[in-house]
């Protein structure tokens, strides 16, 4: 039996033939929070960007995965958590919203950037202490863990604003006795959108938190363990992203 183009042709034909097609990419949905806390991440003309993206990116690129970001309302994030409306969640703590995600099974990535929760205030009331603080703004659907007691003993009002921006002129102006928010987003936002550095201070005698942002999932604990073992192996990368960004300026 003949084969037109010879052997050559013969062998070719029947690789061409049997050759599987190259795997796409593995899609998965990251759910995020619609909120500008840029540096380490915000919703920027619906675009997801900051430290937490180019992290993510290069993790989902060194791993075949693909990522599609979905900005949501804090709260909502955590219905979508836990229903599977999204893959994985970013940010997240064991210590958030506990009660809600009781008993569901979610995995919690290694830290990812470390963050400081706390006061900034006008320099004028830096070192007044606690009795001094009656009202503290915070971001839409952000718990300020550190002033709980005092704000359920009604010591403390809460003020609520969606934008971390607006929430810092109120609290440079006076409408409230301090903001709660990151210092690096917060010192970001003084320095480089309001042009005010130093309008606002940041007063380590109040109740603060120290921790760290994480990713998390419910349906694919293994995709963290991937994360967490590519974090290790990239430790460099993973610094130099936020280094460049100043995603963790002022927390060390």
């Amino acid at each position: 039996m003949r084969f037109k183009g010879g052997l050559a042709a013969f062998v070719l034909g029947c690789c061409m033939w049997t050759m599987p097609a190259q795997a796409s990419p593995r899609e998965l949905v990251v759910g995020v929070e619609e909120l500008d806390y840029f540096p380490a991440y915000s919703v920027q003309a619906g675009e997801y960007v900051g430290a937490a993206r180019d992290i993510l990116d290069a993790f989902a690129a060194a791993n075949g995965y693909s990522l599609t970001y979905k900005p949501q309302p804090i709260k909502r994030l955590y219905a979508e958590l836990l229903s599977g409306g999204i893959d994985l969640k970013f940010p997240d703590n064991p210590q958030w919203t506990t009660e809600a995600k009781g008993g569901q099974g979610i995995v919690y990535s290694n830290p990812v950037i470390n963050y400081i929760d706390g006061v900034l205030v006008r320099p004028n009331l830096a070192g007044s202490g606690v009795d001094a603080i009656r009202t503290l703004g915070t971001v839409s659907g952000f718990t300020p863990f550190a002033w709980l007691d005092r704000i359920k003993d009604g010591t403390v009002q809460v003020k609520e604003n969606p934008r971390m921006e607006l929430l810092l002129r109120q609290a440079a102006i006076g409408r409230f006795d301090g903001a709660y928010g990151s210092l690096a987003v917060a010192n970001h936002i003084l320095d480089n959108v309001l042009k005010t550095p130093g309008a606002l201070v940041f007063d380590p005698t109040l109740p603060h938190s120290r921790d760290s942002y994480r990713l998390s999932s419910r349906t694919h604990p293994q995709v963290v363990a991937e994360f967490n073992a590519w974090m290790a192996a990239n430790a460099a990368t993973v610094k130099a992203i936020k280094n460049r960004t100043g995603a963790e300026k002022g927390v060390q």
